[in-house]
């Protein structure tokens, strides 16, 4: 069996930066035990895996180590690949996945803009675990469906912060986001989940369904610009739409080929 492989970074203009993402293009669905094995062997955050039906295509994502509910950045790579090979005419792309519905990717100029529901997020008081990940107590903490957040003081807090994994990883949630306001942008990120086999997630689209919500209530801006100061990096152009959240961003082609098994 051959199945078409590509490789993707996400959220970024340049090749070695943002995050990379594998898809792979099926022509039906292969098991979840194959997939997730493909999934460990590339080794990459995510591994995305497509099949047409009518209309849109039908997507899961998988970590090397669990199948995910949403994946931004992946998203963002599946529709680069179909844009660029597959469905050449089209502006917007649907996908529809098993946990969150039918999603769409719209390609405005140079830009690729992934439109997810909006997260919903209740502050909390304290949680033991985050502080001793951080080593610090946060100035706000919530919590989204799958994340928690941090928001700490300063751009600088977050870029310099040393996490505690073995505590992170006690957290019963898919990982922690820590944020402040940018310097040179409305906000900055980094995303932590190692109990989902990810340390340090380079770019992650679906934690700004979370972020562009928090940051537009805070800022009073519904247009935002955003960077997750991981060491590879990312830009992210997020719009608060409501009840739906676009986040924005560049893409380049970094492999095509085949798996053979």
């Amino acid at each position: 069996m051959k199945l078409k492989t590509y490789t993707i970074d996400a959220f970024t203009d340049s090749l070695f930066s943002g995050n990379p993402a594998a898809v792979c293009v099926l022509e039906k669905w292969i098991s979840k035990e194959l997939m997730q094995n493909i999934a460990l062997e590339n080794n990459l955050s995510e591994t995305a895996f497509l099949v047409k039906t009518n209309d849109h295509y039908e997507i899961r994502w998988f970590t090397p180590t669990m199948e995910e509910d949403l994946c931004g950045h992946a998203t963002l790579a599946s529709a680069h690949v179909l844009f660029e090979f597959y469905e050449t005419q089209k502006e917007i792309l649907t996908f529809k996945s098993q946990k969150n519905g039918f999603l769409k990717v719209l390609k405005k100029d140079t830009k690729l803009f992934l439109d997810f529901p909006t997260d919903t997020l209740e502050e909390i008081e304290t949680f033991t675990e985050i502080e001793k990940g951080l080593g610090q107590k946060p100035l706000e903490l919530y919590r989204g469906k799958v994340d928690f957040i941090a928001v700490l003081p300063s751009e600088s807090d977050v870029k310099n912060l040393y996490p505690n994994f073995s505590e992170l990883s006690k957290l019963k949630s898919r990982g922690l986001i820590v944020t402040a306001k940018g310097d040179k942008v409305d906000f900055v990120s980094r995303f932590f989940a190692p109990q989902c086999g990810i340390e340090e997630d380079p770019v992650t689209g679906s934690a700004h369904t979370s972020l562009t919500p928090l940051w537009s209530n805070k800022l009073n801006k519904k247009e935002l610009s955003a960077k997750q100061l991981s060491k590879r990096g990312g830009t992210l152009y997020c719009f608060d739409k409501g009840k739906r959240t676009w986040i924005g961003g560049h893409s380049k082609l970094y492999l095509k080929g085949w798996i053979e098994i």
